[in-house]
């Protein structure tokens, strides 16, 4: 009996031309364990363990990678984890905010993203980055409009560095001027959570594209007992024309077969 799988899946990224498993892998887990909001601690996975993690999402049939310079150390031990096997990867990166010393900052200037960009490409050892989303500060609409942030990427985009852009946000406001005047949003969208929903009705009329961060709450979705809250929570998510692909950010191998094997029968449910 063969594992299910989300291959054979891949949608498209709104008009970007990228195409994308319904999951993406999240990565915060393999640079970061400080400031991060989940309900149990845990462990960095050591290099061993996060390429068994990576050969395991793609064998299940994710090509989508979701990093940051906010998340730690996650791009320079991406770079060489993933070597040898970039093209089979969609790789998401952002800008806009740095993880330092335990502290967030944010710089939305056109100096930084360039810059930004230029050493997330070297990071990571390659020479595109599919996508790139402004890492909000949760000032989304006076980001996108007074800081030139969207403009630089839009230059960026032109000369092949980047293959598509959006914003990471935390307003409706913020989302639909960032689909307006780019490719794609990143939105909180889960059981407790749905006030960014105008957002993915947008994409949806629009051909945008839709990435879901947090689409299990952070593991804090609370449902009747015996439900199952990831079912729940794809049925919700997936159940959307808007949605292109949700974020999981997983270090639990039997979580990430669980999580794509609950994807794929609520994905073939909504076929029949």
């Amino acid at each position: 009996m063969t594992m299910p799988s989300l291959h054979g899946l891949l949608r498209p990224l709104g008009s970007t031309g990228l195409l994308v498993s319904p999951l993406g892998l999240g990565t915060v887990k393999l640079g970061r364990d400080q400031g991060v909001k989940y309900p149990s601690g845990f462990r960095i996975p050591d290099d061993t363990e996060a390429a068994a993690l990576l050969d395991q999402a793609r064998a299940l049939g994710i090509n989508l990678i979701d990093t940051a310079p906010a998340y730690g150390r996650s791009e320079e031990r991406l770079g060489p984890l993933l070597a040898g096997q970039r093209d089979a990867w969609v790789i998401v990166s952002k800008v806009g905010e740095e993880f330092e010393d335990g502290q967030s900052r944010f710089d939305f200037s056109p100096a930084h993203t360039r810059r930004s960009v230029e050493r997330s490409l070297q990071r990571l050892q390659t020479d595109r980055l599919e996508l790139v989303l402004v890492h909000s500060d949760g000032h989304d609409v006076e980001v996108l409009r007074d800081s030139g942030v969207y403009e630089t990427l839009a230059e960026l985009k032109r000369e092949g560095k980047i293959l598509a852009f959006g914003l990471s946000g935390k307003t409706v406001e913020g989302g639909l001027l960032a689909l307006a005047a780019g490719d794609c949003a990143m939105v909180t969208y889960n059981l407790n959570e749905q006030s960014e929903r105008p957002v993915l009705d947008y994409a949806a009329a629009h051909g945008k594209g839709i990435l879901i961060k947090k689409a299990l709450a952070s593991g804090h979705a609370c449902l009747a007992p015996g439900e199952d809250p990831v079912r729940k929570s794809f049925e919700l998510i997936f159940g959307h024309p808007g949605t292109t692909s949700a974020i999981i950010g997983t270090i639990n191998p039997v979580h990430l077969a669980h999580n794509v094997r609950t994807a794929a029968a609520v994905l073939a449910q909504s076929k029949n």
